[in-house]
């Protein structure tokens, strides 16, 4: 059994300052001793998806970061894993506890068929693992391997924790209520259906409306597409699968460069598909993050299938759950302008356009690894 501070301090010379993922008694000490830590950050996901993608994001902005889960939620980050790490190649340090663990202690039945099949997901996604350290002694070696493996590869490296690896650590700290109230109103008003602007006018607006100095994060399908149908630029990333994962992985991006606005062009379906993320960044607050949402009502890319957000105020879900200032923007010349306003402070801007995409809408002729390492690159030189 290992004290978390000799990991976490072994894992800060290292650069691992961001955690983050979704509670396991089994990774409790960790988390209250990171909690705790003035020089630590820890980050609580919705969900262990989520989690990865925040991850990921702050991996692309420079920082490194640690992700922790139950083995029963690895299933809940197969997508961010196998869609977005390992397409982009970008490398996280896992942390996944080994419930029902096969001849080990007695643990409760739901555990039991993951318990078994843990290690197993892992090499079927060719995710490199070995099991957490459970002596003082091995908890530089065994990072060592991990991140001999994370910059050979660029690839997530995982640690299979047992039970009692760890020391119990007693959480001191009290968490910080954030106050909502000012975000119950909602400005703006939502357009009529006949005058909503096309995906192409809003992305227009969006690039008109942006610099250099920004960094774009485009949710999978055919915002990623039509932006770079619009103009190809160093700044933005394209996303692929991975979806729901925007949001989250812009928070990690937000929290590792603070000087850069990062704004996040999200779709209807996709923030559906992980709502909790709403949660957590409207908590986490991040003052220069713009998170757009382009609600078409439809899952476009696949057929146009209708999404319920013509029954849903998304707008109002963000208000609840904690962004300090959200937007209705009726038409791309609002959006524009709402862009052009730099003023600090995180902000959801509620954007309704109408289907339809351009009958020859090009795919991406660079790379998902070609798009991020350009923008790694462009982080790095301005």
């Amino acid at each position: 059994m290992i004290e978390a501070k000799s990991f976490c301090e072994t894992a800060k010379k290292a650069g691992f300052a961001l955690y983050t993922g979704v509670p396991c008694s089994y990774v409790k000490p960790f988390i209250n001793y990171v909690i705790d830590a003035p020089d630590l950050t820890y980050v609580g996901a919705a969900n262990e998806g989520d989690a990865v993608a925040i991850a990921a994001g702050a991996q692309v902005g420079g920082k490194r970061a640690v992700v922790m889960m139950q083995n029963s939620g690895l299933g809940n980050a197969v997508s961010p894993l196998t869609s977005l790490n390992a397409i982009f190649r970008i490398p996280c340090l896992l942390i996944v506890t080994l419930r029902g663990e096969p001849g080990g202690p007695h643990d409760e039945p739901q555990h039991e068929l993951m318990g078994r099949v843990t290690t197993k997901m892992l090499e079927t996604m060719e995710i490199a693992w070995e099991y957490f350290p459970r002596e003082e002694a091995e908890v530089a070696s065994v990072l060592e391997k991990a991140i001999s493996h994370i910059q050979k590869t660029s690839l997530p490296f995982c640690l299979v924790m047992k039970k009692d690896s760890v020391a119990p650590y007693k959480l001191t700290s009290k968490p910080k209520a954030r106050d909502i109230a000012g975000a119950s109103a909602i400005a703006g008003t939502t357009p009529d259906a006949a005058i909503r602007p096309s995906r192409e006018e809003a992305l227009r607006a969006v690039q008109r409306a942006t610099t250099g100095d920004d960094l774009l994060v485009a949710t999978t399908g055919f915002t990623g597409r039509e932006l770079y149908a619009c103009e190809d630029r160093s700044n933005q990333l394209y996303m692929v699968g991975s979806m729901g994962c925007a949001s989250a992985f812009g928070l990690g991006l937000a929290w590792a460069q603070p000087k850069r606005r990062v704004v996040v062009l999200d779709g209807d379906g996709a923030m559906l598909m992980r709502m909790g993320a709403l949660a957590t960044l409207g908590y986490e607050r991040p003052a220069n993050l713009v998170h757009v949402l382009l609600d078409n009502e439809a899952h476009e890319s696949t057929g146009a299938q209708s999404t319920v957000t013509h029954s849903v105020d998304l707008a109002a879900v963000a208000a609840a759950c904690g962004y300090p200032s959200v937007t209705r923007v009726a038409g791309a010349d609002e959006l524009e302008r709402a862009l052009r306003d730099r003023t600090t402070g995180m902000r959801f801007l509620h954007a309704k356009i109408r289907q339809g995409s351009p009958a020859d809408l090009p795919r991406p002729k660079v790379t998902p690894r070609e798009v991020l390492a350009r923008l790694e690159k462009h982080i790095a030189g301005s």
